[in-house]
């Protein structure tokens, strides 16, 4: 019998989902592709699975699967030859004394009401703005495969002797080929921030110090102004019809 270790795809089940509304473009219909059973579903399978498209929300491994649409595309970033733009480079120096620590998935009470305040700022029409403490656990915090949290922090206070203040919190999995970026959520309320793009920066240079080829950002869709930034990390490649392609800025 085979172990979990070298389960193959063959062993999984593929099921679609019913149909519901887009959460990217509006007016459309979406459905999901669902791979099942979920306790078979380990790192060396998953890393797997997102190189064919796939991506993971809890414990629930999906890939858009929609009947008259094919908008979303899983977008990685080959760490080795990203070069920072102009803009990028500013935003890497402008947050460069944030303390970064590794961690296995953990909480805090502080990352939920991080969270909260990042939902209600910038994601109010999403849903997620109105999630409850099991939804954002479940959400974030559960994993069957080799998952990272990672805190962004200001500098140790000295005058206080107590940590600095949070400022991001970055959900990262570690894959065989590169990283995987769950979800990150970040301080709303600074205007001038750049948190996000420096989190993208910051985990590509994770993905070069543990000699890993790529960083998957999730889906790229064209039309979406929530999801169209992600080609401004060039070179980037996206997946188009089974086959991994340059994807233009």
């Amino acid at each position: 019998m085979n172990s979990l270790k070298s389960t193959p795809i063959s062993a999984l089940h593929f099921y679609l989902t019913g149909s519901y509304p887009c959460s990217y473009l509006p007016d459309l219909q979406a459905r999901s592709q669902v791979a099942a059973p979920d306790f078979l579903i380990n790192t060396t399978l998953y890393s797997q699975l997102v190189r064919n498209g796939f991506r993971r929300s809890s414990t629930h491994v999906y890939r858009p699967h929609c009947d008259t649409c094919c908008a979303c595309v899983q977008m990685r970033v080959p760490a080795k030859s990203f070069t920072a733009n102009r803009s990028q480079r500013r935003a890497w120096v402008q947050h460069a004394t944030l303390e970064a620590t590794l961690h296995t998935l953990q909480d805090k009470p502080e990352y939920f009401q991080l969270y909260q305040r990042y939902q209600r700022a910038r994601h109010p029409d999403g849903g997620m703005d109105t999630d409850d403490y099991d939804a954002y656990q479940s959400f974030l915090l559960q994993s069957q495969i080799d998952t990272l949290l990672v805190e962004f922090r200001e500098p140790f206070d000295q005058v206080q002797n107590r940590q600095g203040i949070l400022r991001m919190v970055s959900v990262i999995d570690l894959l065989s080929d590169g990283l995987s970026s769950v979800y990150t959520f970040f301080d709303p309320d600074l205007p001038r921030a750049r948190f996000g793009v420096y989190n993208v920066l910051w985990q590509i240079e994770l993905c070069r110090k543990l000699d890993l080829a790529f960083v998957y950002l999730g889906y790229w869709i064209k039309n979406s102004k929530k999801m169209s930034y992600k080609t401004q990390y060039q070179p980037a490649e996206g997946l188009q019809d089974g086959i991994w392609q340059a994807l233009q800025d």
